[in-house]
């Protein structure tokens, strides 16, 4: 194997090694076909399968049938910030938010400019802001609202929603979720959701492509609006996904880590591998708690994706980040707004490179 770096980028992140020799092979000539799939067209007959693919794959990994559809868009998580209000809120009509985090919180403001976005619970107002999961009640909730959102992972400051503690929607309330940084990393069960929409490029691909998972029978009954047909998600459905030129090389990478994930053993592997990382990470700040501080306390809350941690001082801090790349560590610097460190450990980034990174943090913590 070519020496390659211990990848912690937040996203883009971390592709599986194998993916990338795959796409390294056809690169050039596609199944013979003497083209690259960047050079086919997406109505080519050998397009349309890999898109097929990576959609029956997607629903292989999350036990899902005929009833939902998957669409591959541009525009990344943010663009379903605007879309999905804008698919069903009509003047008066309700939603309801979770904001546990920036980008969470970016979903309500959107939601606000489309119709009455209700704040369901937040974890800002926290001293340390969003170091928890935010406490949600469903007597805050609107039993008039189209849809509850939330996001399942906090990427900047690693805080995660499990199966164990999804919030649950009231009844006739569909259940949407943002799963850009958590998509697959553990077991759940996918068909509690009306909509699932994840930005690929932290656990499941490239940056370009945004994986969308709709419940066809809820998305005809909500998304109502007349729109422009680009816009549109029952049209998109319709279209599968091919109403215009969509980012075909990156649905094709995309699904090429759909069948390393099948080849793994699925989610349960991708649950099995991330939990070791996590453990990995963690024990060591739990070992070390007075110089790798936890941004994150409530241990039930933390993220398996984002671990974020500050040491005593922004100089050690700044020492910590140069150190580590310099044995080849990249990406370990906290996002802007919070800084101290985040290591992103999605499921491609493999547990040896967590192992080199909790090594190198026991040599750090004693030479200081």
């Amino acid at each position: 194997m070519e020496k390659r770096a211990h990848n912690f980028f937040a996203g883009p992140a971390a592709l599986p090694y194998e993916v990338l020799k795959k796409a390294q092979e056809e690169l050039l000539d596609f199944k013979g076909m003497g083209v690259s799939v960047m050079e086919m067209s997406h109505r080519d007959k050998a397009f349309i399968a890999v898109a097929a693919e990576a959609e029956a794959d997607l629903k292989k990994l999350l036990g899902l049938g005929d009833d939902y559809a998957v669409l591959f868009q541009g525009g990344g998580a943010t663009h379903q910030f605007v879309m999905l209000p804008m698919n069903s809120l009509h003047a008066g009509d309700e939603a309801d938010y979770i904001v546990s985090g920036n980008w969470a919180e970016r979903a309500y403001e959107e939601g606000t400019i489309q119709g009455k976005a209700n704040l369901v619970a937040t974890s800002k107002t926290l001293a340390k802001p969003f170091s928890e999961l935010p406490v949600v009640k469903q007597e805050n909730m609107s039993p008039k609202a189209k849809y509850l959102h939330f996001c399942s992972n906090n990427t900047i400051y690693g805080t995660q929603f499990f199966e164990n503690n999804y919030p649950k929607a009231l009844p006739g309330v569909g259940l949407v979720c943002d799963m850009s940084s958590g998509f697959m990393s553990h077991t759940f069960d996918a068909t509690k959701f009306d909509m699932i929409y994840a930005g690929a490029q932290k656990n499941i691909g490239p940056a370009g492509v945004t994986v969308i998972v709709l419940k066809k029978e809820w998305a005809q009954k909500v998304f109502t609006k007349k729109l422009p047909k680009s816009f549109d998600y029952n049209y998109q459905i319709k279209k599968e996904s091919m109403f215009n030129t969509p980012p075909c090389f990156n649905i094709y990478i995309t699904g090429l880590v759909f069948k390393w994930m099948l080849e793994m053993g699925g989610i349960p592997a991708m649950e099995k591998r991330n939990k070791i990382k996590a453990d990995t990470i963690y024990g060591m700040i739990d070992k070390y708690p007075d110089f790798y501080r936890g941004y994150v306390t409530n241990k039930a809350h933390r993220s398996w994706m984002n671990v974020t941690f500050n040491l005593p001082t922004e100089a050690l801090e700044e020492e910590f980040v140069k150190a580590a790349k310099a044995k080849n560590m990249l990406g370990l610097k906290g996002y802007r707004d919070l800084g101290g460190i985040r290591a992103s450990i999605y499921n491609s980034t493999s547990p040896e490179s967590v192992q080199f990174l909790a090594d190198f943090m026991e040599e750090f913590k004693k030479s200081h």
